[in-house]
């Protein structure tokens, strides 16, 4: 089937329209931030680097590590952003850009988001790596696909809305799980996450500058649900539709935070960034083993 031009734009060089990235600088092996700034520290890791393009938040460059390719690419913030990056990152693996057909073979991506968190159990430091067994998805972007119940953990998700007392105004919140093949290759050395991904900074994680909160009492009782094994650990504003695309579309997908907060013990680091780098570090590290 042809995928219409309205549907899937492709720029005059060949390249998806958004992130400017063509089929062939695309590695298997993808790494997502947040900041722009960030891909080219990830970037001093790398050797053989291929380009360096940049596209309003989208800044992309391929090179390798340990002899494999990697592509590192920024998405900026929200995931309103991941459903673009996502989608046209499957379109360059998976549709043939000249006859804008679906090719025959699918090519599966592993995809690694690296980011910055605040935690919510007072029993992880600031510093902690956390990687996301679980995103739960409070932002609606699952549910405007085809299949969402497909791909969520139901009976997690609603025994989290019956212990929150979920506000029927919101978005029916996902939990997507990681791929397993990651989460094997990072569970010896990071926090096991339930992770937040929430549709905005402020209220949406419970912070109170002006305005009040629909649910006055989400930070509590995000901190007290269990199941399974599984509690919340931390809040950030991708992972969701990081993971739930990526089972969608049949990749590997996570996402590992470093926690720079700590929202139960209302604490702090402003100087991460050496915390950051050690998570980079290990991310490469674990990715190309």
């Amino acid at each position: 089937m042809r995928i219409p031009e309205s549907e899937l734009i492709i720029n005059g060089d060949g390249s998806a329209f958004h992130i400017h990235l063509r089929p062939d600088e695309l590695a298997d092996i993808v790494i997502l931030v947040g900041d722009p700034g960030r891909v080219a520290m990830v970037s001093e890791y790398l050797t053989d680097i291929e380009f360096t393009r940049q596209s309003r938040e989208f800044v992309s460059t391929t090179g390798k590590y340990n002899g494999k390719r990697i592509t590192v690419l920024s998405t900026g913030i929200g995931t309103d952003n991941i459903d673009i990056v996502m989608t046209e990152l499957d379109a360059l693996a998976n549709v043939d850009f000249a006859t804008r057909e679906p090719k025959a073979g699918h090519r599966e991506l592993t995809i690694l988001r690296i980011g910055t968190t605040g935690a919510i159990q007072p029993d992880i430091p600031l510093g902690s790596p956390i990687f996301s067994h679980y995103s739960v998805g409070c932002d609606g972007l699952l549910n405007w696909y085809a299949g969402r119940d497909e791909i969520s953990n139901l009976p997690m998700e609603k025994a989290f809305m019956k212990h929150t007392g979920w506000n029927e105004n919101l978005p029916s919140p996902y939990f997507v799980k990681a791929s397993e093949d990651l989460i094997r290759r990072f569970e010896d050395c990071t926090v096991k996450g339930v992770t937040i991904s929430a549709p905005g900074f402020y209220g949406p994680q419970g912070r109170v500058v002006r305005l009040g909160l629909a649910m006055p009492d989400m930070l509590d009782t995000f901190e007290s649900f269990s199941f399974d094994g599984y509690r919340i650990t931390n809040f950030e504003m991708e992972g969701s539709a990081v993971a739930g695309l990526a089972r969608h579309l049949g990749h590997k997908a996570g996402t590992v935070c470093c926690a720079i907060a700590n929202r139960h013990l209302k604490s702090s680091n402003p100087d991460y960034k050496p915390q950051v780098r050690s998570l980079v570090e290990l991310a490469l590290d674990r990715l190309t083993r």
